[in-house]
């Protein structure tokens, strides 16, 4: 039986008089990747901070276990330019260090450790952000935009990163993200957000949900209908097989070229 990490139930949010979230229900287990989509202003952001707790609901319920560990990774870090401050260092403030060593070679930023943290790379950011965020082992992994200012090829290698974590912590994510043709390979479960739930479900079902057209349009729908997965076939957005020699390197190409 999958062991339920976190359950929201009819959770609503308003704010200075206007409604941000109306009415959200879903759940995520252990070793479940969740993707939350949406457009701009949808509420994603303050959907995370809500099941972090950070943003008290207006109404609804939160469920989750007593002790749950949960790890973070924001949308953004602001850090001082004159501040001496190592990557090392950086991580190990509230964290035990103890983890580095292994959390450093998962993440693949042992070389970088002894950098000034705002000398390294926008990629070598968003793994040194995913390391800190798994240094406590969470149960519960929440990474809101974790491959933003990371070029195409390093989006790609973020992802299946994120996707060996799940495996390696054998814990649950929940990641909001706008890399659609990307993630739609690395997420078991796909929720529609636009202050309610529009569609839900597995990735290729939701590219082709009404609701999902209504909000995102043809086009990107039509740069996910090629979506690779570990299978040894691919799909149409129609439901038709395609057969490849290449495998999922080619499917990959045919994602990134139909974007």
């Amino acid at each position: 039986m999958a062991e339920l990490l976190v359950q929201l139930e009819h959770v609503s949010v308003t704010r200075n008089g206007q409604n941000i979230l109306q009415d959200v229900s879903f759940s995520l287990n252990r070793g479940e990747i969740v993707t939350l989509i949406g457009p701009n202003g949808a509420g994603k952001t303050t959907l995370v901070k809500t099941l972090l707790g950070l943003i008290p609901a207006t109404s609804g319920n939160i469920v989750r276990p007593e002790r749950l560990r949960l790890g973070y990774m924001p949308q953004r870090l602001k850090i001082d330019h004159t501040f001496p401050l190592s990557v090392q260092r950086f991580l190990t403030l509230v964290n035990d260090a103890r983890e580095l060593d292994r959390i450093s070679e998962l993440t693949g930023i042992r070389r970088i450790l002894q950098q000034p943290i705002q000398s390294v790379s926008g990629g070598e950011l968003q793994r040194v952000l995913l390391a800190r965020a798994i240094l406590r082992r969470p149960d519960l992994l929440v990474l809101d935009e974790p491959a933003q200012g990371v070029d195409i090829t390093g989006q790609s290698e973020l992802y299946q990163l994120i996707q060996s974590l799940r495996d390696e912590l054998h814990c649950g994510i929940l990641m909001v993200s706008h890399d659609l043709h990307l993630v739609m390979a690395a997420t078991d479960k796909v929720i529609c957000l636009n202050q309610h739930i529009c569609c839900s479900g597995h990735p290729e079902q939701v590219s082709n949900d009404p609701a999902y057209l209504e909000l995102f349009g043809k086009k990107p729908a039509e740069a996910l209908a090629v979506y690779h997965h570990h299978h040894d076939h691919q799909h149409t957005m129609h439901g038709d097989v395609i057969h490849q020699s290449c495998g999922d390197e080619a499917a990959t190409t045919t994602a990134k070229g139909a974007n």
